[in-house]
């Protein structure tokens, strides 16, 4: 009997990116995003490469390279490694091997366009949220959350002209550093929106970004921030959008409650008078702002131990006690942490918070392959939670992008039906893995092991090659002594 199966061929355009995401028909939200739409995204970018037969690095095995740096650590994240999965795939699929160096590998991924990941990025958040079900939602209502972080890259010259390092640290002895602003639906934890800039300079702030991300918000959406988007003017721009707001009273502003309406114990309606004109709004702008705004305000109990304040302010826009009680939105509040969470798990799970490309350009194309890679887990998520009748928030991501990582490279080498019941195990698998359920949870903010004793660099690294080379070693007590 002959054990040869004949000569394989990859699967037709991006399926082979859609399968490695355990994505196939009959699946909760299968069809959020198709192959065909985006081999259309591309080709509307006139982004097709790597046309003839014997080319290697077409846009659909850059992507699914690219994804697989992203869902794994340290060594396996880099471009050599990426390179060793499509030869480790190319030959289970009985072709020939690429060259084992990652130079065509490298230029393949900047042909990327920047705004073709970010579209399939926000399209799969964008067409999720219309689908999800209704208990997933907030009182019927679709809330965002906000949250501005950092993230730094390599220190190449290139990065640092366009991202420089933090100015209170010395030349050469630091890394260029972007400050981001990021929108999550708080249904299904998934990215619809970043904005992102140099660290310092004018107009980068996380107001600033804030405002630009204010497009990808609907009416009749709730955003749901931090205290320091709580501003006058932040929430005007959101009430003409027909957008609520929900947040902590930010600590500078000073309320007089004697003048308020009472709605109840600790809840007032408070109207708030426009304040003078900022400098980043124009005059015809600020002219169109209401005189005066009537927000919300609600004082915030907290009766568990090991928090740092027993009370707390909280504003919303959300003034009917009849839809909305008191309670309502304090326990709404209570889910803003999730941001956090949400946060930690694209820096410090996915591992974006040290970036690797060393041009602008790519560090771009990186993050929203981050960002893609972060979505698509999480419809994966959806789909377990769905058909198991859970919530999204109940799975654990860690667990679900260790699962992705574990089949990326066996399941677009099966067959159609092993690729089936592989998919369905793994659905399954994402289901068994719950998050604990730890109201009031708390922990110290210290660790148990601690790193590796290293010296800071203190100087540039060429100058103590230098020195190294005289035979001084700056770094050496005794010689200091």
């Amino acid at each position: 009997m002959s054990f040869y199966h004949g000569r394989k061929y990859l699967p037709q355009r991006f399926r082979l990116v859609l399968l490695s995401v355990l994505q196939a028909d009959g699946l909760p939200f299968s069809d959020v995003l198709s192959e065909e739409e985006i081999q259309d995204a591309f080709d509307e970018q006139d982004a097709s490469f790597a046309l003839e037969d014997d080319e290697v690095y077409t846009p659909a095995i850059t992507v699914w390279a690219f994804l697989s740096q992203v869902l794994h650590k340290g060594e396996q994240r880099s471009c050599l490694a990426a390179v060793s999965r499509v030869i480790v795939l190319l030959v289970a699929l009985g072709r020939d091997p690429c060259a084992k160096n990652s130079g065509a590998y490298c230029r393949a991924r900047a042909k990327l366009p920047e705004p073709v990941i970010e579209r399939f990025t926000l399209d799969v958040a964008r067409n999720c949220e219309k689908a999800i079900t209704r208990q997933w939602l907030w009182h019927g209502r679709h809330v965002k959350l906000a949250d501005g972080t950092t993230v730094s890259m390599p220190d190449t010259e290139e990065n640092q002209q366009e991202y420089p390092q933090h100015p209170n640290q010395k030349e050469g002895l630091g890394f260029p550093i972007a400050r981001m602003v990021v929108l999550l639906s708080l249904a299904t934890a998934m990215i619809c929106g970043m904005a992102m800039t140099r660290y310092t300079g004018k107009e980068t702030g996380e107001m600033a970004l804030m405002r630009q991300l204010l497009g990808q918000l609907n009416p009749n959406d709730i955003l749901l921030t931090d205290r320091y988007f709580c501003s006058y003017f932040m929430i005007a721009l959101l009430l003409q959008m027909n957008v609520d707001f929900v947040a902590r009273i930010h600590h500078l502003r000073k309320t007089d409650l004697h003048s308020a309406q009472r709605l109840g114990k600790h809840d007032h309606l408070v109207v708030w008078t426009r304040p003078d004109r900022p400098d980043w709004m124009d005059q015809a702008t600020y002219d169109q702002m209401p005189e005066t705004i009537t927000v919300r305000q609600l004082e915030v109990k907290v009766n568990e131990s090991g928090f740092r304040v027993r009370s707390f302010t909280v504003v919303a826009t959300l003034t009917d006690t009849r839809k909305h009680t008191a309670d309502d939105i304090a326990e709404l509040y209570h889910k803003r942490w999730l941001v956090e969470l949400d946060i930690a798990a694209i820096k410090v799970t996915l591992g974006m918070d040290v970036l690797r490309c060393k041009t602008p350009e790519m560090v771009r194309i990186e993050i929203w392959t981050c960002l893609l890679a972060y979505n698509l887990i999480r419809k994966t998520m959806l789909q377990a939670a769905k058909r198991y009748k859970l919530s999204p928030r109940q799975l654990s991501f860690a667990g679900a992008m260790q699962t992705l990582a574990a089949s990326w490279l066996m399941l677009p080498t099966q067959d159609h039906s092993t690729q089936l019941l592989m998919i369905d195990a793994q659905i399954e698998s994402l289901a068994s893995q719950l998050v604990g359920n730890r109201p009031g949870r708390v922990e110290p903010r210290a660790i148990k092991r601690h790193p590796k004793p290293h010296r800071w660099l203190t100087i540039p690294r060429e100058e103590s090659r230098a020195l190294l080379r005289r035979g001084i070693d700056p770094y050496d007590d005794r010689k200091q002594r």
